[in-house]
């Protein structure tokens, strides 16, 4: 497939694991940095236009534009996303035998929970996503719960630790679910631990996660019919993520990227 095609296909992808789409379309930068190197920076600005609020498509855009070597940054990138163990370290982290209470169908969440029995899921439906993670854990043999959207503060209540993953994270907090704030939020007053899960490339550094959340704003709609929100870093007890548990504060700022200041300019 011609880079360009295949740019086109991952933009117009929806729905599908952020880092996958990522990963994808590092394999589509590197062919062009080396067909059409001066189309890079339009490609990534429509990347990241199309996958507004994913971490890693902003994170790999800002990695290839802000190398010498942009081929060899974009599979570098690729590699390190394949390579994530995030979700080994939540997988060890998690307390044995613990309730825990997350959003919809969180990717790198999903997959720590698999690899534990021990654990109950509590699941918020989140429009239907948490309905097909409750049967793939529940075909894996693990102990599950759907949680219908309005019981997300009981829920939050009784769970012993409430799980929200990032699309993407700043200084300011992470961008989860429909649902996570609440989840989070009622958490956090009962005084139950909430933890942010950020795989690679979530973490993005100030500048271009406040442009990306200008952005966010900016798409219009109620807040309630987005398709994420806002977990401000205050509800956050730790921050699971690449290289383990960390403070949130410490984490939140970690961001392995540069500031591609051709990211903080759209596409005309």
């Amino acid at each position: 497939m011609h880079p360009i095609e295949h740019l086109r296909h991952v933009a117009r992808a929806s729905g599908a694991d952020p880092a996958l789409v990522a990963v994808e379309a590092a394999s589509a930068l590197a062919q062009m940095a080396a067909m059409d190197p001066a189309g890079l920076v339009p490609a990534c600005r429509r990347l990241v236009e199309r996958h507004l609020t994913s971490g890693p498509v902003w994170w790999l855009s800002a990695r290839v534009l802000g190398a010498d070597d942009q081929r060899a940054a974009a599979r570098a990138a690729g590699a390190e996303l394949d390579a994530d163990r995030t979700a080994r370290h939540l997988t060890a982290a998690l307390p044995e035998g613990a309730s825990v209470l997350i959003v919809g169908w969180p990717d790198i969440t999903g997959d720590a929970l698999r690899a534990r029995g021990d654990v109950e899921a509590l699941v918020m439906d989140a429009g239907g996503d948490g309905s097909a993670l409750v049967r793939r854990l529940g075909d894996a043999g693990g102990d599950t719960s759907l949680v219908p959207d309005a019981g997300v503060g009981a829920a939050a209540g009784t769970a012993e630790l409430v799980v929200v993953e990032a699309l993407v994270a700043g200084p300011a907090g992470i961008l989860a679910a429909p649902g996570s704030l609440a989840a989070a939020a009622v958490a956090a007053h009962l005084g139950a631990p909430v933890w942010a899960v950020a795989g690679v490339g979530r973490v993005l550094p100030e500048r271009l996660w406040d442009a990306l959340v200008a952005r966010f704003d900016e798409t219009g709609g109620e807040p309630w019919e987005r398709p994420a929100e806002l977990v401000p870093a205050s509800l956050l007890s730790h921050l699971i993520c690449p290289s383990g548990m960390v403070e949130v504060a410490e984490g939140l700022v970690a961001a392995t990227c540069p500031v591609a200041p051709e990211l903080l300019r759209r596409t005309q």
